[in-house]
């Protein structure tokens, strides 16, 4: 089983999946197509269907797509708690992560995710408070059920949708309640989120199109080492 994945340092998408093969320890090997450079465009659309990441292949089946992928795979493992085990616990769980897919906008435009980066103040928390106001209700709500440290207690493939929003308020320091940086510093301490987040620190690559200095045009492309 191989899980094409894009840079590690930025793609968001490609750590989902990533995070529920390693945690739950579902043998695979992965390998990163660059989201940046000279015909990169090129490569993608010949090694996924859709030209975007992260794509699963498992011998002769083709899987793109976060969230097919994540679902192929506790069907493929049904042993694997892979989404919660109560029937309504998994059906929040799959809405959570499909508002996730659908929703914060503002989130995923004005910060994305950098891994290597810290840029407290560099978003404004105006242009994305509705966001955040969603997320504490949403994390708030499950955590209280749960009792924590992750939205249904034990890690799921909820917890690794949410891992790249966790990030981004790390990296530029959004104004977010104690339960919900409690929330983040769980992710952060998950032993598979660890294990990519050296491998991302540890990346040469710069996608200007993810910095926010180039976005916010205090730096021009190609200036940022």
């Amino acid at each position: 089983m191989k899980l094409l994945i894009g840079n590690r340092n930025y793609s968001t998408w490609s750590l989902r999946p990533w995070l529920v093969l390693t945690h739950f320890e579902i043998p695979f090997e992965d390998e990163v197509l660059q989201l940046a450079g000279e015909g990169f465009r090129d490569v993608l659309a010949q090694r996924s269907p859709t030209g975007r990441v992260p794509v699963l292949i498992d011998d002769d089946l083709v899987v793109p797509e976060t969230i097919a992928i994540i679902e192929y795979l506790a069907d493929r493992f049904p042993d694997k708690p892979i989404w919660p085990a109560g029937l309504k616990e998994r059906a929040l769980a799959r809405a959570a992560a499909s508002e996730m897919h659908g929703g914060f906008s503002a989130l995923r435009s004005h910060a994305p995710m950098n891994l290597r980066a810290s840029h407290p103040g560099k978003v404004s928390a105006d242009t994305v408070r509705k966001d955040l106001h969603r997320l504490e209700a949403l994390w708030g709500g499950l955590l209280e059920k749960s009792g924590g440290p992750f939205l249904f207690g034990e890690f799921s493939a909820a917890d690794a949708m949410f891992a790249p929003v966790a990030t981004r308020i790390r990296t530029y320091a959004l104004p977010v309640s104690d339960v919900a940086n409690e929330y983040v510093e769980a992710i952060y301490s998950l032993p598979a989120f660890q294990t990519w987040l050296a491998m991302a620190l540890k990346e040469p690559w710069v996608v200007d199109e993810d910095e926010i200095d180039v976005i916010q045009g205090r730096a021009k492309p190609g200036t940022i080492v």
